[in-house]
Parts: C-alpha cells; structure tokens; sequence
C-alpha cells in the first residue's frame, strides 16, 4: 500500500450548475498542482437549490449532468481520482438521488454511492430541514479501492450513523470519505468531534470536504473541511468557510498500524439488547 497524496476542495456551491461546474474545475485543477491524485469535493457539488421548482429545472440525468461531464474530462486529463463528493441525479424514475460519484484517472465511473440517510430535522430558531422531500434514499454502503486503499462512501448526515462507517471498516475500508454540506449551526456543535470519532473508532483516515458560507438560496454551511488521521488527530483543515483546498498525505500503512493497536474491529462480540422480556435483534457491536 503506498502513500499518497489527498486533496478535499472546500466551495460554496450557487443555484447554477453551469457556475458551479466554473468553480469546480479551477478548484480541482489547484488541488493537482499541489500532487493530489485523489480529490474529493463537498456534497452538492453541482448546486444548492431550496426552490423545488427551481430545483426541478435544474437537475438531470447522470449521461446529461454538467459536473459528471467536467468531473470526467478532469481526471482523465489530469489522470486523478476525482470524487464527486455528491450532486443531483435524475434517476430514470423520476425521483432524485442525492448521488456521489467517484472517477478513475481515465475519466471512467468507478463507482456511485446514494446517500442513505436523509437530513429530516428541526433545528432551534426556526430552521427546518426535510431532504426526504426532494430526495430519494440509497440502499447501499459503497466500498471500492483507489490508489492502494480501500474506500467507504457517505455523504454528510451519515456521519451520524456511525454503523455505516464500522460496516465499511469492517469491510476493509482503510479511508472513509465524508463530503458534506454541514448547516453553521450544526457544524459549530459537532462536526470536528464526530469526524474524529468516526476515524478513532475504525482506525480510518477520514476526508470530509465541506460546503462553507453563506449560499445563493439563503442556507448557511460551516466549511472547515477536514482530513483526520486513523488516530484521530486532524492533520489539514480549512479553518474558514471560504472555498480553497487542502491537501494532505494518506498512507493506508497508518490505518493497519492503529487497528494493531487498539484491535476494537476485531474484538466487537456479539450481544443482546434486554428488554425485559421482549424479543430483540442480537448486535454486534455497532455493526449491527
């Protein structure tokens, strides 16, 4: 497994795909200049649009999506891995996913990864989220390798769910990748500890390259992305919400070096939950 070099691109996504796909090429090509050869951008990448209308019309198919376009071209001509950390797809039924997608450095799709958990929540002064309603959930954790390391896929508010990411570890997954567009008010109260909670636990680099600023449709994201080291210490950040990039070194050897340490994935045993007498499921540990 060699060491490699991983940029997260920090931005501040508008209503216009065609804007952002501007942004998103200036940002990635800066990221390689710095020796990255895996690049990961936020969630929604391709817009952020609250308007359902307005978001309606501009959203399409993957074969017809601008970001998919340049995401391609880019890392085939700058032979990267190009992580898309999620934009809006057209599915053929109509519905949309909220859709990360990960490109070869031959500008093929290696692999798509939908969101699993939707941000439906009621926050204090009045902000109120529901991503159900636009967006149709995935089914599936995504796990693939890039550049001698194994990949686990998630998209902002998974990060809550921390048995998707002890499932991806589990699976092999020695870098778990975290593409958000966090709110100010919850990225304030815990973005930086969860981010290291999820790498302390699974012995995993996270990257997590974030949104960050006041957008065109009036939300408000935190930025500070963050790259975190499988013992948890955060070795790049964006201390500001203003889009830039960061990069940082990867060495999966670290990962393997911190589970020989502290061997949680392979102690986890299997255990019930009482309920005083009522059936229920056996667990292990948060894999479950």
């Amino acid at each position: 497994m060699g060491v490699f070099k991983a940029a997260a691109v920090q931005m501040r996504s508008g209503e216009s795909p065609e804007r952002n796909a501007v942004d998103l090429e200036r940002l990635v090509r800066d990221a390689a200049a710095q020796g990255a050869t895996y690049i990961q951008t936020p969630e929604m990448t391709g817009a952020l649009i609250r308007d359902k209308q307005a978001r309606a019309a501009s959203f399409t198919s993957e074969d017809k999506d601008i970001i998919v376009a340049t995401a391609r071209r880019l890392a085939g001509e700058l032979g990267v891995f190009l992580h898309i950390g999620s934009t809006a797809i057209l599915r053929a039924d109509g519905k949309l996913a909220n859709r990360a997608l990960l490109f070869g450095p031959d500008g093929a799709v290696l692999a798509t990864y939908d969101k699993i958990h939707m941000f439906d929540v009621d926050l204090d002064n009045g902000e109120s989220w529901r991503e159900s309603a636009a967006y149709e959930p995935g089914t599936e954790a995504v796990v693939t390798g890039v550049a001698g390391a194994k990949l686990g896929f998630a998209v902002c508010y998974d990060l809550r769910f921390p048995q998707l990411f002890r499932a991806e570890a589990l699976a092999g997954a020695d870098v778990l990748t975290v593409p958000a567009a966090f709110t100010r008010q919850t990225g304030e109260a815990h973005w930086h500890v969860l981010l290291r909670a999820r790498a302390i636990e699974n012995g995993a680099y996270v990257i997590a390259a974030a949104q960050g600023g006041l957008h065109e449709d009036g939300r408000e994201t935190f930025g500070h992305s963050l790259i975190v080291d499988p013992w948890g210490r955060i070795i790049a950040e964006a201390a500001h919400d203003e889009p830039g990039v960061i990069v940082a070194e990867i060495d999966p050897a670290q990962s393997l070096a911190a589970r020989k340490k502290i061997p949680n994935l392979k102690n986890a045993r299997d255990f019930t939950v009482n309920t005083d007498g009522v059936d229920a499921p056996r667990l292990r540990g948060a894999a479950s």
